[in-house]
């Protein structure tokens, strides 16, 4: 090579290199560990780790799907505050996290509400079967996995019957985790029967999609809205619990929740900007502003929709959670299949503890990702030190998400604890107060923890160099991803 043009190179190189530091250290809403950890990685191998921060170093979305998704947010009636519901609210010790969560979409919280949880996974699959077969106007749904199994036949077969009666059937399934069925000859059959099928947040080549923005960003969500009358929300996907893709961590172990109440019309507000984003039609007359949806229960269950994503400024979902585990009084149980905290989680869950909160933490022994599993054990040692009681669920991969307080109030829906929850995915959840129905999903995860094994002070200490080693260069990492 020339000497002038191996000269260029690296004067190229170095001020891309010196680009990249500049763009680290200024880059907004860039926790201190994620920055510094970005930083060595940059200048301790410049070339591979340029390639890896402008592959994965921000939550990027086109800036046209970021614009569009304003205009979507700007366009879409919000729905008035529920004043009753404020107050009703205001007297208990939670209102911080509803106050909280009503910043991330102007949702308020709505009551007169009736939450129902389902059985199992496949009893789930067969309520929401039975309310497609109901509907008679409109059934959405949005899921981040749909498998051609069973289930997800069995779902696939009672949206064509919909759409054959006249029902408008509209469905979102996400470009990479629904890849399979959206390939498949099933997808075809139910657009030939009807449905309005589209791909939520589609790859296409993978050099676009890199310049465009990252690939890994990804619609989590898990939802079904039928009739404007009933909502579905929770951790399931569209799939059997042998989950065969991998099978061999299964059981996977769900739960799901039924809603009816005025709280419907918040979820299909979530349904509706992700389904103009992805170009469908104007649905936003199902969303009256001026019309109060009509109770169905007095007082009812208090509900408020949060549905966050990588398009919104600060990363929402975590300090919903994090709101949620400072409001609690008495006791604290989470279930989550992935625990990848950022620091202001970590240190709510230990301060949660050392102030005299019962709280419990229940993960699957077997994780489907080995580098989830050693990054969360990680953790162990400083939780159970702080007082965190913490068991690993043995019969399959327990994928719920839920967090009861003091037995009154919840979080429920997709999000993990996780930083792809955090940062990177679109997830929809349900923050709710209700002593009856906060009993019933703590009943369930009493049943989780019924099959779990307690890990004990001594368990961690027993782990050997070289996994400690292993599990925290893991956690050290982890705020690169």
């Amino acid at each position: 090579m020339r000497p002038e043009l191996a000269l260029v190179g690296s004067i190229l190189l170095i001020a891309i290199h010196a680009a990249i530091i500049v763009r680290i250290i200024l880059r907004p809403q860039r926790e201190p560990a994620s920055r510094i950890a970005w930083l060595v990685s940059v200048m301790a191998v410049p070339l591979v780790g340029i390639v890896a921060y402008l592959l994965l170093g921000e939550a990027r979305i086109s800036a046209g799907r970021r614009e569009r998704y304003r205009r979507i947010e700007a366009h879409l009636p919000h729905p008035a505050a529920k004043e009753p519901v404020r107050r009703r609210l205001a007297a208990t010790a939670y209102a911080a996290p509803f106050a909280l969560a009503e910043t991330v979409n102007a949702l308020p919280p709505t009551g007169g509400n009736r939450a129902h949880l389902a059985t199992d996974d496949d009893g789930a699959i067969a309520e929401m079967v039975a309310d497609i077969d109901a509907a008679e106007s409109n059934v959405h749904l949005s899921f981040y996995i749909w498998l051609a199994d069973g289930n997800g036949l069995k779902i696939k077969d009672a949206l064509i019957r919909a759409a054959a009666r006249g029902t408008k059937v509209r469905v979102l399934a996400d470009a990479l985790g629904s890849r399979g069925i959206i390939r498949s000859h099933h997808w075809r059959e139910m657009r030939r029967a009807g449905v309005d099928a589209r791909a939520a947040l589609p790859i296409g080549g993978l050099l676009w999609t890199l310049i465009r923005g990252r690939f890994d960003l990804r619609n989590h969500r898990k939802q079904l809205i039928v009739d404007n009358r009933i909502a579905w929300c929770g951790s399931q996907n569209l799939a059997d619990p042998a989950f065969l893709p991998k099978a061999k961590f299964a059981p996977w172990v769900d739960v799901m929740t039924r809603w009816e109440g005025p709280v419907v019309q918040d979820c299909q507000f979530i349904f509706a900007a992700d389904w103009e984003s992805e170009h469908g039609d104007d649905i936003s007359g199902l969303l009256p502003d001026s019309v109060e949806p009509a109770p169905v229960a007095d007082p009812g269950v208090a509900a408020q929709v949060i549905g966050t994503g990588p398009n919104l400024p600060y990363p929402a979902m975590t300090a919903c959670f994090v709101s949620l585990i400072h409001a609690a009084r008495e006791e604290l149980i989470v279930t989550t299949p992935y625990f990848v905290p950022d620091e202001q989680l970590v240190f709510a869950l230990m301060d949660c503890a050392r102030r005299g909160v019962r709280t419990t933490m229940i993960l699957p022994r077997r994780n489907d990702s080995r580098i989830v599993a050693a990054t969360s054990r990680s953790y162990y040692a400083d939780l159970v030190e702080a007082g965190v009681r913490i068991f690993e669920f043995r019969p399959g991969l327990l994928h719920a998400k839920t967090m009861v307080a003091d037995g009154q109030v919840g979080l429920i829906g997709s999000a993990n604890l996780d930083r792809r929850s955090f940062e990177l995915n679109f997830e929809n959840n349900i923050l709710f107060a209700d002593e009856a129905f906060a009993r019933k999903l703590r009943e369930r995860q009493m049943a989780f923890l019924a099959q779990s094994d307690r890990v004990s002070a001594e368990d961690v200490m027993r782990t050997g160099m070289a996994r400690r080693f292993w599990q925290n260069l893991l956690a050290t990492l982890s705020p690169l991803l």
